[in-house]
């Protein structure tokens, strides 16, 4: 299934562009399932229909839901009381009644998460259309999933879980109570639904739109957005350019702007390694319903997106050492940092950061440099002779 992620600054009209794009795919008969993000039904206000955890059919062939968060936290509460039950009664602890629960900072970003990983199990769709938060919400989404197993696998280690039949005798040993059995299922299943969500992410047929209205504070959410993209591996496929001006004739105030965003448009061409730029034109008016969105013209979904590659070239015979190429589009040297932690690297451009593990091949060298030229860090790795296998 191809998943298309729509994002961009707030207010930059990101909703509409989601909606207008399901919608015309489903026109050209593609089974689509849109999915939203807010908390109020700005998705159902430009379909024109409500949406909500129920699907609802927007159009013919254009499935819409908005997951809930709430009743979501709520289940996975009371699961969790259930299968703790046994150390909620020895602390003394008083349950939650599931009426009185009020979701947590973060609930609903888990709820799209798993609504994103259904949607992509299902085969009742073709295109899965996601109208994420704004970018900066949008980005910690994203790596949520990368970072919540990475958590799991430091504090409960597979080869932990391996010696579950140990536990009691270690326990006894050791005169200290082992994590119960419930603990490392929960772990697991865990790890098994954020691996899910993490794949559709990574996969080739997932491609990024970024939405933007040209101009100068438009330029710079472009910019933070494709920077903070490339940490996570991504890379939008299409800048979306929306809200456009038509030509204002002699309404020199209109003309001012107009020409402002023609500026913007001629900056954004060929920029940041997007592939292309797509203008979406100003009604008039806030797009509610099909006939508005039509009015839109959004871009076309491309059915061959192209990935990201963070390659390693061989230059060992050169210059005795490996490369590997990072892109960084939009990344600044000041704002640069690179951390090696035994396999792993951390990456860190400005406000945005990533723990990566090293490609086998590097794991047996140095760091042995760094630079970033043209929107590209290249890292040197170096062989350490006392891991890289010996020529005979």
């Amino acid at each position: 299934m191809r998943t298309l992620l729509i994002t961009g600054a707030g207010g930059s009209g990101r909703t509409t562009v989601a909606a207008a794009t399901a919608l015309e795919a489903a026109r050209q008969g593609t089974r689509t399932l849109v999915l939203g993000a807010d908390r109020t039904d700005t998705l159902g206000a430009a379909l024109g229909v409500p949406t909500g955890a129920t699907p609802v059919e927007a159009a013919p062939g254009l499935t819409a839901r908005r997951p809930d968060a709430t009743a979501r936290f709520r289940d996975d509460l009371v699961a969790f009381q259930d299968r703790a039950a046994g150390a909620l009664d020895l602390l003394g602890a008083a349950r939650l009644d599931a009426e009185e629960v009020t979701p947590l900072p973060g609930a609903e970003e888990l709820a799209l998460l798993r609504a994103l990983r259904d949607a992509a199990l299902s085969e009742s769709y073709d295109l899965l259309v996601v109208d994420l938060p704004p970018v900066p919400r949008a980005l910690s989404l994203l790596a949520l999933p990368e970072e919540l197993r990475r958590y799991l696998r430091r504090l409960l280690p597979p080869e932990r879980q391996a010696a579950r039949a140990l536990r009691p005798v270690l326990g006894r040993l050791a005169g200290v109570p082992m994590p119960a059995e419930w603990l490392y299922e929960t772990a697991a299943r865990w790890d098994v639904d954020l691996a899910a969500v993490e794949a559709v992410v990574a996969d080739r047929a997932t491609s990024v739109w970024l939405v933007a209205e040209p101009g100068p504070a438009g330029a710079d959410a472009v910019r933070t957005a494709v920077t903070g993209l490339a940490v996570r591996g991504l890379r939008p496929e299409t800048l979306v350019a929306n809200r456009l001006l038509p030509d204002s004739g002699h309404d020199t105030w209109l003309a001012g702007l107009a020409a402002q965003q023609r500026k913007a448009l001629e900056e954004w061409q060929g920029t940041y390694g997007v592939p292309g730029v797509h203008g979406v034109p100003h009604l008039g008016r806030d797009p509610r319903g099909a006939d508005d969105l039509a009015a839109l013209a959004a871009p076309a979904v491309n059915p061959e997106p192209t990935p990201v590659e963070w390659p390693v070239t061989d230059r060992l015979a050169e210059d005795g050492v490996l490369v590997w190429h990072i892109p960084l589009p939009g990344a600044i040297r000041e704002e640069l940092d690179l951390v090696r932690r035994g396999d792993e690297l951390l990456v860190t451009v400005g406000p945005f950061s990533r723990t990566v593990p090293l490609p086998s091949a590097l794991r047996r060298c140095t760091v042995a440099g760094a630079a970033l030229r043209a929107g590209e860090l290249r890292i040197r790795f170096a062989p350490d002779p006392e891991l890289w296998p010996r020529q005979m």
